[in-house]
């Protein structure tokens, strides 16, 4: 069963055992269970269902299987010819989840 759900103002199509890499999870850890609730469309074929926003009673759950950090951007400002450079770093934390279940 396919369902497209949205999560931290993106929308992902998924399925069950589908692994995510998305924004970090603030106040979870490795082994932690979550529900997202706003799901958009489920199902396929004569049984699809679209939500307006959402589908009643609709859920999917997902295992939080690790937190890490994204690779690292370099920003770099220079301005030619006037002895100007900025160099700054960014690292995303982000959170890789497994699809569990999708209920309707």
């Amino acid at each position: 069963m396919k369902a497209t759900i949205q999560t931290q103002g993106k929308q992902y199509t998924v399925t069950e055992g589908d692994v995510l890499v998305l924004n970090r999870y603030p106040e979870t850890d490795a082994g932690s269970k979550i529900e997202i609730n706003e799901v958009l469309t489920l199902g396929e074929g004569k049984e699809f269902k679209l939500g307006s926003p959402f589908v009643d009673g609709a859920k999917v759950s997902a295992t939080i299987l690790e937190n890490k950090r994204g690779r690292k951007v370099v920003i770099f400002k220079k301005k030619k010819r006037k002895g100007y450079h900025r160099r700054r770093g960014h690292r995303q934390e982000l959170s890789v989840i497994k699809i569990d279940s999708i209920d309707s």
